[in-house]
């Protein structure tokens, strides 16, 4: 291996994905148990590496030298061969830094709150010091000296929460770190957390209209550091943007929402066709399951149907990457539909004045025009409060409307 990331699990990891796009190196991910650290690092037989959970402080005993931003974290995130000698160096905190910065978030003063105590969250602390935080308190479970409960973090002053623990990551995506309610005044979270693309703290900040922002620009943005250190050459700021949007992209579903009829679905189709995407309609995958829906729901119920139509939306939310996703009439009705599209999407509704919409006889729900005003003005609400991303359409031309989602995806 000349270059590559080692930890002790990287199924998940995007380090080889990252590294490759900038098409200078192979880079390969060597997973490593603790017994098979001392002899990898013995023989140093590679170029440069990453290092990730649990060796950044695991490595240092076999390092020759160690820059200063790595002892002031006491880890190290990148190692480089010289002859020989291995060199440890810390990207985390340049990532940091760039991603606070690309947030718009301003430290200056500020009230920092960190949940968690590893190695992030100390990049964490040096970099809200270096960026001017007057005041910076580290939560965890544990009770370490230094650092306070959880409990009596939700009573502190606060203006940034970075949350530097794993709760949320796939696959546990229903949890968080802190309830997000008991804080006043925020001014901005950051998850550090990358997969999901939004946590359920980054969901529920976003329900409260606080901003938040998750740790892939972070990811990529370490990883050109990285690139850096390999290559003896700066990685310029527009190939990092050009990479996180790549990453982002691949990673991240286009969710197409609202009224029956409104043109989500050959929108969708369209969309997909142009961003080679695979298309998904939640509607058809429920058909496979439960058969004819107007019969289903006649037969059933509402209630039931929608239970199926969450079992559907989930798996697929599960299971995307990337993809097109056109989903029902009512399925932002739950909120554990929206949550569970929103963590890997983004949400883009189609909206279609209800005069332009006609009722359709085959559709239980909104079969006349009465029923097709009466969901009509019970979801408009929720169409628009769920929605990264509304486009008209109102011509007769479903193109036009496909038109401005993708100027609008691909701004």
């Amino acid at each position: 291996m000349k270059y590559g990331l080692i930890g002790e699990k990287l199924p998940h990891s995007y380090s080889k994905e990252i590294h490759e796009k900038l098409g200078r190196y192979e880079y390969e991910l060597c997973p490593l148990n603790k017994e098979e650290l001392d002899g990898f690092m013995r023989a140093a037989d590679f170029k440069a590496i990453n290092v990730t959970i649990p060796y950044k402080t695991a490595v240092i005993p076999y390092l020759y030298g160690i820059s200063e931003r790595a002892k002031k974290i006491g880890a190290v995130n990148t190692v480089i061969n010289k002859n020989g000698r291995l060199y440890g160096d810390n990207t985390d905190h340049a990532g940091l830094t760039g991603l606070i910065r690309r947030a718009g978030f301003d430290m200056r003063g500020k009230n920092v709150l960190i949940l968690g105590s590893g190695g992030t969250s100390k990049t964490s602390v040096a970099v809200c010091r270096d960026l001017g935080a007057s005041n910076i308190t580290v939560a965890s479970r544990s009770g370490l000296p230094g650092t306070v409960t959880y409990d009596e973090a939700v009573t502190l002053r606060t203006d940034y929460i970075i949350n530097t623990t794993p709760c949320g990551m796939y696959p546990n995506e229903g949890e968080s770190a802190i309830d997000i309610g008991r804080f006043d005044s925020l001014s901005g979270v950051i998850d550090v957390i990358y997969n999901p693309l939004r946590t359920k703290l980054m969901l529920d900040c976003k329900k409260r209209g606080i901003p938040a922002v998750s740790g892939l620009y972070m990811l990529v943005y370490q990883a050109m550091e990285a690139a850096a250190l390999f290559l003896g050459e700066p990685v310029g700021s527009d190939v990092t943007e050009r990479i996180y949007k790549e990453i982002r992209s691949e990673k991240e579903n286009i969710v197409l929402t609202g009224m029956p009829a409104s043109g989500k679905s050959t929108v969708g189709k369209m969309t997909a066709e142009r961003l080679k995407r695979p298309f998904f309609d939640t509607d058809k995958e429920l058909k496979k399951k439960i058969g004819d829906i107007a019969d289903f729901i006649n037969t059933r119920g509402e209630a039931a149907f929608r239970d199926e139509e969450t079992k559907v939306i989930k798996e697929l939310a599960a299971s995307c990457r990337g993809a097109v996703i056109s989903t029902g009439g009512g399925a932002v009705l739950r909120e554990e539909n929206v949550d569970a599209l929103s963590a890997n999407s983004v949400i883009c509704f189609i909206d279609r004045d209800v005069s332009k919409i006609k009722p359709d006889r085959s559709r239980p729900l909104t079969q006349n025009r009465a029923l097709l005003e009466k969901r009509y003005k019970e979801r408009i609400g929720i169409y628009r409060s769920t929605a990264d991303i509304t486009v008209k359409n109102n011509t007769d031309f479903f193109s036009d409307a496909a038109e401005k989602l993708y100027g609008e995806l691909t701004k």
